[in-house]
């Protein structure tokens, strides 16, 4: 795991073993929680993607960077 935590639970990526956590994400489930303090964070989906805003570390987004 490449964050400091894990983005679907929450908990610390070096805790237990997160196949199922990850498995979720890559069906393009939108992350729950910020991959580097752990909180939940504001997740907004909508037909043309989703949306993450962790309180502390700003907005992810599953939009390509345009540019």
């Amino acid at each position: 795991m490449d964050t400091e935590f894990c983005c679907w639970c929450g908990k610390p990526g070096a805790e237990g073993d997160h196949g199922y956590c990850a498995g979720r994400l890559a069906m393009i489930d939108p992350p729950r929680h910020c991959g580097a303090c752990g909180r939940r964070m504001v997740v907004q989906v909508t037909p043309s993607g989703w949306s993450a805003r962790c309180s502390r570390h700003g907005e992810h987004t599953s939009a390509p960077a345009v540019g």
